[in-house]
């Protein structure tokens, strides 16, 4: 292990995270941002099945459901009245141990992580803003500029810039960010209203506009989420009065205090390469989304996990250097499709013109609970809005095949049996779904492999495992090897130059 720690710079919740991850497998990291402290409103608020999936793995899950609010069913409303509704809770049902968006703020959100992150020991140097780097063959040289204003360089074996839209990494790299912005105005508020509205969240519709309203704290707040009609879109000064009656229709509710308001524009960017020789980008320093689907903080999420046990199990000697590889071809391809699907139909919906209209009007509050409500189309939808559709299939880390698990699928998780109560984040394991094979498990016991064995049970085979399979299991819980015997799997281990056994672990608080 390097003396000299891993770097992230940004704290927001991706660089938090992957700084949490790497703490916790004892490897040495320091996290710098150059804001004087967290965020004090909340921006990125929804948090999907996939992350909690993860959250659960380190210990933080519980807490976050505890300070957030789980939101189970969605309603709609076409031009001010009542159109439909559906529930989260049955579309996820069977799918994953948390069925449901939590809304979380994300000032919340991230005392959480910090709080995590303290119990490590670890501190975020706040007011420290990047200048600069420069690599060699053993790291690379970051130049900083600290509170007193001083400028000091620092080493560092990696660097994970996750310091957001204008990250300073992703501009020392020189690495392009392509891409658009909407042409629409949005807004969005926090607010207080005069009573509880029916459903947790609601969509509201309408010819020139769009709004949706959640959830923000257990105390009762509502975001409000919408597209700014066009009359008012160039008004200087624009304040939710301007824009609140037609907001409020819409949605079927009256505000009695307006918290918080800001309008923007939304951008949909992904960076060229999420890797540079030793630096790696992750979050909005490489993808930026549309908020609607709450798809772009997760997905910075998504890259924090992935990257983060690459990165120890590197540093650790525990596999080869080109793992750091996968980094960019899984998560640059996810972010990919991510633009080319929920943004362009994001774009589609939002747009002015009489296509925008009739989808807005016409197609959305029918087709969406109708989907909603076919059994194998809306757990379709509950696996990509939630991002336990993710997999990764063409990864260099992914092969083989078994029932309908292929190499780079999410391990499934099956109701009752509860298939991931043993994925920790930090190990690979050895999951078989029936009887093991003998010369398997003897494999196994002399490579140092954790070894899972669950009885086979009806619901798995619906969960897509096949009977008696043995799947290789990566510290994030995606299946390396499916349909794993004792040849391939030890093949499978020497060509990653892998290297099991007991892995250092420090608690979070």
């Amino acid at each position: 292990m390097p003396a000299d720690p891993v770097l992230v710079v940004g704290a927001g919740p991706t660089g938090m995270l992957a700084a949490l991850l790497l703490g916790r497998r004892g490897v040495p990291v320091r996290i710098v941002d150059a804001a004087p402290g967290p965020v004090e409103t909340s921006r990125a608020m929804g948090v999907q099945a996939r992350t909690l999936e993860f959250y659960r793995m380190i210990g933080l899950a519980e807490e976050a459901v505890s300070l957030g609010t789980p939101t189970r069913e969605v309603r709609i409303r076409r031009n001010g009245r009542p159109s439909g509704s559906f529930s989260l809770a049955e579309m996820g049902a069977g799918l994953s141990p948390y069925p449901y968006l939590l809304t979380l703020a994300q000032d919340v959100h991230e005392r959480m992580l910090i709080g995590a992150l303290e119990g490590i020991g670890v501190s975020v140097e706040r007011r420290t803003e990047l200048l600069a780097l420069a690599q060699d063959a053993m790291g690379v040289t970051a130049t900083l500029r600290g509170p007193d204003g001083a400028e000091v360089t620092a080493r560092a074996p990696y660097v994970i810039g996750a310091d957001g839209a204008g990250s300073a990494a992703r501009k020392a790299l020189g690495v392009g960010f392509g891409g658009g912005t909407s042409s629409g105005l949005f807004y969005v508020a926090d607010a207080t209203l005069e009573a509880e509205p029916a459903g947790d969240l609601t969509v509201g519709l309408g010819p020139d506009t769009l709004s949706l309203m959640m959830p923000v704290r257990t105390s009762g707040t509502k975001r409000l989420i919408g597209i700014v009609p066009p009359e008012l879109a160039d008004r200087h000064g624009l304040t939710f009065e301007d824009l609140g009656s037609r907001a409020e229709g819409l949605l079927g509710v009256r505000t009695r205090e307006v918290n918080w308001f800001s309008t923007y524009r939304v951008h949909h960017r992904v960076a060229d390469r999420f890797r540079v020789g030793r630096v790696f980008l992750a979050g909005d320093a490489c993808h930026i989304h549309s908020p609607v689907g709450g798809q772009g903080m997760n997905t910075g999420l998504g890259d924090a996990v992935n990257l983060a046990w690459k990165l120890a199990d590197v540093l650790e000697g525990r596999a080869h250097e080109a793992l750091l590889e996968t980094y960019h071809a899984e998560r640059h391809a996810f972010a990919k499709a991510l633009i080319e699907t929920t943004d362009a139909a994001f774009q589609k919906i939002v747009a002015r013109s009489a296509l925008g209209r009739f989808l807005r009007v016409q197609v959305a509050p029918r087709v969406a609970p109708a989907l909603a409500g076919m059994g194998l189309t809306r757990r379709a939808l509950f696996r990509t809005v939630s991002q336990t559709r993710i997999a990764y299939p063409r990864s260099a880390l992914s092969e083989g095949r078994a029932g309908s698990m292929r190499g780079g699928d999410r391990l499934p998780w099956v109701e009752g049996v509860d298939t991931h109560a043993p994925l920790d984040g930090r190990t690979w394991q050895l999951h078989v779904h029936g009887t093991a094979d003998a010369g398997l498990l003897a494999e196994a016991r002399r490579l140092g492999l954790a070894v899972h064995v669950f009885d086979w049970s009806p619901e798995m085979h619906a969960a897509g495992l096949a009977r008696d399979a043995a799947h290789l299991v990566r510290p994030d819980g995606h299946v390396a090897l499916a349909g794993a015997t004792a040849i391939s799997l030890r093949a499978f281990v020497d060509r990653h130059g892998l290297r099991f056994g007991p892995a250092t672990l420090r608690d979070a608080a």
